[in-house]
């Protein structure tokens, strides 16, 4: 329920005023503001960083904001491209930590859309 204030807000949206829409942007729930640090490093790759010890569980996810809309015409495809190239290591940085993280029942996996490659 995480987005449930964005969602309601939406579905208001295209609706009419009236006492039932008022009612229901009420009663959306109020949610507390989630605490993070942020920091960029010397690359200038912004770092956001969140703890919740309330389950005994690790995320990491690395997003760059650019996707299939930084593309030019007949040079389409790099972005999901280079999602993939992300797993295959590189000089100096080999893929050992994959197994690892997968025998603690960890999922590794990347995604491309139109503004950002993860």
């Amino acid at each position: 329920m995480l987005f449930a204030p964005t969602l309601t807000a939406l579905a208001q949206k295209g609706r009419r005023g009236g006492a039932k829409s008022a009612a229901v942007a009420k009663s959306a729930p109020v949610l507390p503001p989630i605490k993070y640090t942020q920091f960029f490093l010397p690359n200038g790759l912004r770092v956001i960083f969140h703890e919740d010890h309330s389950t005994p569980i690790v995320a990491t996810n690395v997003w760059y904001h650019v996707g299939s809309k930084n593309e030019t015409p007949g040079r389409t495809g790099f972005a999901h491209l280079f999602e993939h190239m992300m797993f295959q290591g590189f000089k100096g940085y080999d893929l050992d930590y994959v197994p690892a993280i997968q025998g603690f029942g960890g999922a590794i996996n990347g995604s491309t859309t139109e503004d950002r490659t993860n």
